[in-house]
């Protein structure tokens, strides 16, 4: 039974990769990476009610996401377990970031659950632990426990928090999901990139590794590039499918989302697209 005056919200932000070395690949399958998160001040929406008969309960706007075997509902089992909380909560998540688009809306669903309900449960656990379990749900889970755009290592769990510009971004997301499975174990991945410093990302020396195969396997991909790139330098976030670019007014972003043709068919059918600002900081770090 959900109790009065318990209930606690909190917003799931989108990030994107800035660019995406892979130096190497681990003995146990792992790819080393380096590559810069920036957050998005667009999100996910969840909401979170106490119980206190221990059930974990989850709804979703989306019904094809309401799985036992979610991210949300992962993260709580964990968190629950690890706290040995005889607590449970009424979880319900509004989607709005795209699934499979390279744009950590999963990742950023499982931290937020992780880090609300520590709260909402009288956890006593601090972000470095949250992190720490977050990262065996996802390499990129820790990124948004900690709530700041960061430079990340490792398999993307070493983290730096930085200070970004925060120019406004045209995101497309074509009509293909894109298994991060699919394209780390693929024989064509590059995998041997060198490790580069925030110098010379920022003189222009970087990209994404992962974006080359996914071009040349999802043309959707491709061609959502080829469209963005007339306006401003277009890339790949993660391994896709979204594209990004980035202006410095919004009312220029605005102006090139609105020039996205709606087409019945052809390479960018069933495209999508949102304008959204970079952000250093989520509101998750006020909790």
């Amino acid at each position: 039974m959900t109790t009065a005056n318990t209930t606690l919200t909190a917003a799931a932000p989108a990030k994107l990769n800035l660019f995406l070395h892979i130096t190497g690949r681990r003995p146990d399958g792992y790819h080393n990476l380096q590559t810069l998160f920036q957050l998005l001040d667009y999100n996910d929406d969840l909401r979170f009610s106490l119980r206190t008969d221990g059930q974990l309960h989850f709804t979703c706007s989306d019904p094809g996401l309401e799985s036992a075997d979610n991210l949300v509902m992962r993260a709580a089992r964990q968190l629950q377990q690890t706290l040995h909380c005889p607590l449970g909560a009424d979880i319900h998540l509004d989607k709005h970031i795209p699934a499979g688009a390279g744009l950590g809306g999963g990742s950023s669903d499982a931290a937020t659950t992780l880090v609300t309900l520590n709260r909402l449960w009288q956890g006593q656990l601090n972000r470095v632990a949250l992190a720490e379990l977050g990262l065996r749900l996802g390499a990129d889970v820790p990124v948004f426990v900690m709530a700041h755009s960061a430079w990340a290592e490792g398999i993307g769990e070493e983290l730096t928090p930085v200070t970004l510009d925060t120019p406004f971004f045209v995101v497309l997301t074509p009509a293909c999901h894109v298994t991060t499975a699919t394209i780390f174990s693929h024989q064509q991945l590059t995998r041997d990139s060198t490790a580069i410093k925030m110098c010379a990302f920022l003189a222009g020396q970087s990209r994404n590794d992962c974006e080359a195969l996914v071009r040349k396997l999802y043309p959707a991909v491709d061609a959502a590039l080829n469209w963005l790139s007339q306006f401003a330098p277009a890339r790949m976030t993660g391994t896709g499918s979204s594209v990004f670019a980035a202006f410095s007014e919004e009312a220029q972003a605005r102006a090139v989302l609105a020039q996205l043709p709606a087409e019945s068919s052809g390479p960018l059918a069933g495209i999508n697209g949102f304008v959204a600002r970079g952000i250093n900081r989520s509101a998750l770090s006020e909790l």
